[in-house]
C-alpha cells in the first residue's frame, strides 16, 4: 500500500487517507469524534500510529499538524456575521438547489432551465454549464472532500455523473420511475444515493455506473437522504411522514422512525451520527448545520435566510435581498460563506 495524500474533514473531525493498493486508489478514515481543543495532540498521534500502519514516522509531523488544524477549527468562536457579497443572475429560470465544493472556491446551481452551472465563488464567473438533462435539474452535489465529480438529479428521472473540471458526463443513471429530488455521495465517493417521487431510493456505483441496490420501504415520495460519516448507513425522509434507516452494504431497512404528523422534508445525522434530526412540512424549513454545528441556516418562503443559535434557539441574523422564495441555502466547508438560491432566478453570495 502506498499513501498518496491526506484530506482533512472539519465536520465531524477526521482525517481521510487516500492510498493506492494493487493499482487502485482507495480511501479510509481516521475518526476523531472525541477531539477537543484540550486534547493532547502527541498522545493522539501515538494512538493513531499504533492503529494505522499508513501513518509512518515520516508522516507523523504532517499528521500532527492536521490534528492541530482541527483543534484550531474546533476552538474558533463562531461569531461571524455575514454580509452581502455578490448577486448572480444565474439562470433564465428559477434555481432549485446550490452546493459548494470543499474549498468553497466553486459552487454549483441547478435550475428549471434543465442545466447545472459551475461558478467561481470569488469572481462570480461561470466556469461550466452541464447540459444533457431533459427536464428540471433539481438536486446537485459535489463529491466532497475530493471535489472532482458532480452529481445532478432531474425531473427527467435520471441522475448524471460529471467531471467537475471538464464537464464531461461519465454516466447517466436510469431506473427511477419518477422525478429524482434528492441525492448524495457517500464519504468515500464510491456510491451515489438518489431519492425519487417513485417512493424509492437507489444506490449507484460511481466507477461502473451500475445500480447497486433499490431501497423500498416508503409508501410515498422520498424527499431527503443522507449518509452517515462512515458511509455504512443511509437515512431517507418521505412524504409518508416517516424516516427510514438503511444498511448500505445489504440494502436492508434497519429501522423506520415514525411520529411526524406531516411530510418529512429533510433528514440529517448529528455530529457523531448517534442521532438523527428530521424536519416536517408543517411550517418548517430546510436545515443545514454550520461546519462547527453551532449554527443552523434556514431558508423560507418569505424570501429570507436566517441564522440560528443551536443552543438558545435565538435568531442571530436575517439575510435579506431576494425577491421570491429561497429554495436552497448552504454553508461552505469553512463556515464563513453562504450561498442562497431563489425562485427569483438569482443566487446570492454572503461572506
Amino acid at each position: 500500500m502506498k499513501l498518496k495524500r491526506f484530506l482533512l474533514r472539519y465536520y465531524p473531525p477526521g482525517i481521510i487517507l487516500e492510498y493506492e493498493k494493487g493499482g487502485t486508489v482507495r480511501t479510509r478514515s481516521i475518526e476523531l469524534l472525541d477531539l477537543s481543543p484540550e486534547s493532547n495532540p502527541d498522545e493522539l498521534l501515538s494512538e493513531i500510529r499504533l492503529s494505522e500502519p499508513l501513518v509512518t514516522e515520516s508522516r507523523a509531523v504532517q499528521v500532527k499538524q492536521l490534528i492541530l488544524r482541527l483543534q484550531q477549527k474546533l476552538g474558533q468562536q463562531d461569531r461571524h456575521r455575514f454580509c452581502f457579497f455578490k448577486r448572480l443572475k444565474a439562470h433564465i429560470l428559477p434555481l432549485t438547489n446550490v452546493a459548494f465544493d470543499k474549498s468553497g472556491s466553486r459552487f454549483i446551481t441547478g435550475s428549471y432551465d434543465r442545466t447545472c452551472k459551475v461558478w467561481a465563488t470569488a469572481s462570480g464567473l461561470e466556469l461550466l454549464t452541464l447540459e444533457g438533462h431533459r427536464n428540471v435539474v433539481y438536486a446537485v452535489a459535489f463529491n466532497n472532500p475530493y471535489g472532482d465529480k458532480i452529481a445532478t438529479g432531474s425531473f427527467d428521472k435520471t441522475c448524471r455523473l460529471w467531471s467537475a473540471d471538464t464537464g464531461r458526463c461519465f454516466h447517466c443513471f436510469t431506473g427511477h420511475a419518477a422525478e429524482i429530488v434528492c441525492l448524495a455521495f457517500n464519504p468515500q465517493s464510491t456510491l451515489v444515493a438518489t431519492g425519487s417521487m417513485d417512493t424509492t431510493a437507489r444506490l449507484w456505483d460511481v466507477e461502473t455506473g451500475e445500480e447497486v441496490a433499490t431501497l423500498t420501504a416508503h409508501r410515498a415520495e422520498v424527499l431527503s437522504l443522507a449518509f452517515n460519516t462512515l458511509g455504512s448507513q443511509l437515512i431517507t425522509g418521505s412524504f409518508d411522514h416517516s424516516v427510514a434507516v438503511w444498511d448500505v452494504a445489504s440494502g436492508r431497512c434497519l429501522h423506520t422512525l415514525e411520529g411526524h404528523g406531516a411530510e418529512v422534508s429533510n433528514v440529517q445525522f448529528n455530529w457523531d451520527c448517534s442521532l438523527i434530526v428530521s424536519s416536517s412540512m408543517d411550517r418548517t424549513c430546510k436545515i443545514c448545520f454550520s461546519p462547527q454545528g453551532s449554527r443552523i441556516l434556514t431558508a423560507g418562503q418569505d424570501s429570507t435566510a436566517r441564522l440560528w443559535d443551536v443552543r438558545s434557539g435565538v435568531c442571530l441574523q436575517v439575510l435579506e435581498g431576494h425577491t421570491d422564495e429561497i429554495f436552497s441555502c448552504v454553508f461552505n466547508y469553512e463556515g464563513d460563506a453562504i450561498i442562497t438560491g431563489s425562485k427569483d432566478n438569482t443566487c446570492q453570495i454572503w461572506s
